[in-house]
């Protein structure tokens, strides 16, 4: 029977088998969302075959990425290999419903990956609502500079959940050497300085002309 876990360092992490258990899981529940959604639906289904496709490669990336950690925090949350852009570019591409659903299908993945429970609002507002908040750049799919911004606004609200989490149900974790004066600011501090940390150099990657194109391309390889 294959492995699926192996425990490292504190943590249960999947092994190669583990991986494709997991996106397999997720993508089970991405599939099961969208048919609902498309028997629901009166007008345009909301997830085609094609887009279902795109969905699960892009959990498939996120959550690989999501093991190359640049840096990583002592209490949860790392700088990964721009993981959180793979999510945001199905609501880019897709528009807010799908970009929110994948997300929320990947929140399984990362809750797998790292649970940490206190309570049901707290894996919520850790798991669920702040993935599935990367879903929201496909509200931004019609500006100028579209996954620039909409990037941004995903990477915010995921922070906001991880911020109201943290004033919620973390505060009695602050380390003791956290400056007194900054102490109401740490869940702030805390969750943006890595989220913040990953927007910037991924906003500096996509700035890159060549990334552009690149991006131009396969946007219009996912939507044709």
């Amino acid at each position: 029977m294959p492995r699926f876990f192996y425990y490292e360092d504190g943590y249960h992490s999947p092994t190669t088998a583990g991986i494709v258990l997991l996106v397999a899981l997720a993508a089970t529940a991405l599939i099961l969302a969208s048919v609902f959604l498309n028997r629901r639906g009166s007008g345009k289904k909301v997830f085609s075959v094609k887009t279902l496709a795109f969905c699960a490669m892009a959990i498939a990336l996120a959550f690989v990425t999501s093991y190359v950690r640049l840096i990583k925090l002592p209490y949860g949350g790392s700088v990964t290999l721009f993981s959180m852009l793979s999510i945001c570019l199905i609501g880019y591409w897709y528009g807010p419903k799908a970009g929110i659903l994948t997300g929320a299908a990947y929140s399984i993945l990362q809750f797998l990956q790292e649970p940490y429970i206190l309570s049901p609002l707290q894996v919520c507002l850790d798991y669920l609502f702040a993935f599935a908040a990367l879903g929201i750049s496909g509200f931004f799919r019609e500006k100028k500079n579209g996954l620039v911004l909409g990037y941004l606004a995903g990477a915010f609200a995921r922070g906001l959940c991880h911020t109201l989490g943290g004033y919620l149900f973390w505060m009695s974790y602050m380390p003791e050497d956290f400056p007194r004066s900054l102490s109401s600011l740490y869940p702030i501090i805390y969750n943006y300085s890595y989220i913040a940390l990953e927007a910037a150099i991924t906003v500096v990657v996509l700035s890159i002309p060549s990334v552009k194109t690149a991006m131009a391309r396969v946007k219009d390889l996912a939507e044709t």
